[in-house]
């Protein structure tokens, strides 16, 4: 599917895997809650310490993918067990905000994606806190991929780019 279908199901995933690499090597995939501004840029927010900001201070290039309405599925035509899916998957690269201002609206839309009915507590939020948490921000360094699972209303499976 193209970068508007990986978009969609990256904006709707309430939480999408961002995948690191440690310094030894090996993977550490963790589910985040990520906000994104334009069609490059996302951002996430963590602790000032940890292993998310470590590995991007050895290898900064990370790997984005999300999953939404996953559903475990009998074939409508010939009864095979199946799962239907959106899926959506990216890669770039992740730096922490030293920038002030844009850590604050890097955290605004964080707070406006997920918590929107209470923004009236944002200002306040951010001046308890703002000093102890770490934004990083990733950049898409190419547009994203999808794929996805579907049968339509007749039963028969929606093949590449064919929307509802």
């Amino acid at each position: 599917m193209d970068a508007a279908f990986a978009f969609e199901v990256l904006d709707k995933a309430p939480y999408i895997t961002v995948s690191f690499t440690r310094a030894d090597g090996t993977p550490y995939g963790v589910p985040l809650s990520l906000a994104r501004t334009d069609d490059k840029t996302f951002y996430f927010h963590c602790a000032l310490e940890g292993d998310k900001l470590d590995c991007i201070a050895v290898n900064p290039t990370v790997a984005l993918s999300a999953v939404t309405k996953c559903a475990p599925t009998v074939g409508p035509k010939d009864g095979s067990f199946t799962l239907q899916y959106k899926s959506a998957m990216a890669v770039g690269k992740a730096e922490i905000v030293t920038d002030r201002d844009e850590k604050i609206e890097a955290l605004r839309v964080i707070c406006q994606r997920f918590l929107p009915k209470h923004m009236d507590a944002f200002d306040d939020a951010i001046a308890r806190s703002l000093e102890r948490t770490a934004v990083v921000k990733i950049t898409l360094t190419s547009l994203p991929t999808g794929k996805r699972k579907q049968y339509d209303k007749d039963g028969e499976e929606m093949k590449w780019q064919r929307m509802e």
